[in-house]
């Protein structure tokens, strides 16, 4: 067994490659094994690299971009309903002022 001493920044390229093709493929082990075989590094290592980067404990984002975006994306969404909840409100409010009930 030999032990390959792969410089940080392979490993940060590495890492943010598989990050920014993992849409491309069915899994991220697919992106993993497709970026390896493109820098020539090992598959295992290259997963291992990913795993640590995606892990909040050891120093990573915790976070990928898409899972990033979700939660931006989640996020407007609860704001933009409350706002419609206020504009419904307001609607039903000024409806009742403008059509007063008739006896």
């Amino acid at each position: 067994m030999s032990t390959k001493r792969y410089p940080a920044e392979l490993k940060e390229r590495a890492v943010r490659m598989v990050f920014e093709c993992e849409k491309d493929y069915p899994s991220r082990y697919g992106a993993v094994k497709a970026v390896a075989s493109k820098l020539d590094i090992g598959a295992e290592s290259l997963r291992v690299w990913v795993k640590k980067a995606d892990t909040p404990s050891v120093g990573g984002t915790g976070i990928s971009v898409d899972a990033a975006r979700v939660k931006e994306l989640e996020r407007e969404v609860k704001e933009l309903r409350r706002a419609n909840d206020i504009l419904k409100a307001a609607a039903s409010f000024f409806a009742r002022e403008l059509d007063p009930p008739r006896r």
